[in-house]
């Protein structure tokens, strides 16, 4: 039986003509009835032309209107670069003691990050830290000597984006509780961020076919892209 919120749900939203973000936040909003500060999330779908597992997306976007995320950031360098973690926000640091911690199961963080001559012990680990994600990657920025800028960028909003083996890629992009300014802040750099990431993979026409937009607890709407990608 449905509930009551769910009643009130718009329906057939998939018979609703896709349209601009400007014009559907408004609406997503007056969905989120619930007590907690619903998600709104997009959803891409890769254009079909290409195989599937073709396309290997994987990479991180800086969102300037925040991500409403407390992120518990882990670094593991050499004690020269000790300072710098600590300088820069880091929740947990340490060297090849904290990789013995991570070895035995600890691994009470969101993001690790790790400098070049540490990730030759640390890659030892793939086989725990890769299944969760927490494997640190050059590509994504969170191998790096430059241990400052990389939990500046990791506290501040940064967010990994990766397609799964059906060809759909997921992303947050924000609260409902985000001001619609800053909403666009962050559909604006996802969008930038996919056609940048669109000259690394091969794409038979547009890299996106359709794009979907909802919050939590509500129902999804067609998004109409302000560019092709």
């Amino acid at each position: 039986m449905s509930s009551k919120r769910f009643k009130k749900l718009p329906n057939d939203t998939k018979k609703i003509k896709a349209d601009m973000i400007e014009k559907l936040l408004p609406m997503i909003k007056k969905n989120c009835t619930v007590k907690f500060d619903e998600s709104i999330d997009l959803s891409f779908q890769i254009n079909n032309k290409q195989k599937k597992n073709e396309i290997n997306l994987r990479t991180v976007i800086n969102m300037p209107g925040g991500t409403g995320k407390k992120i518990k950031v882990a670094v593991i360098c050499e004690e020269s670069k000790l300072k710098d973690a600590k300088e820069a926000g880091t929740d947990i640091v340490g060297g090849d003691d904290f990789i013995e911690k991570i070895k035995s199961g600890d691994m009470n963080f969101d993001k690790l990050i790790c400098t070049p001559s540490m990730m030759i012990k640390l890659s030892k680990l793939g086989k725990i830290l890769g299944p969760k994600g927490l494997m640190p990657n050059p590509k994504l920025g969170t191998v790096t000597d430059d241990i400052k800028k990389a939990v500046k960028d990791a506290k501040s909003g940064q967010v990994e984006i990766r397609n799964d083996k059906d060809g759909n890629i997921g992303v947050a992009l924000g609260k409902k509780s985000f001001t619609d300014e800053n909403l666009i802040k962050n559909y604006n750099a996802i969008l930038e961020t996919l056609e940048k990431e669109k000259s690394n993979v091969t794409v038979k026409g547009d890299l996106i076919k359709n794009t979907f937009i909802t919050s939590t607890m509500g129902v999804s709407y067609k998004l109409k892209l302000s560019k092709n990608i």
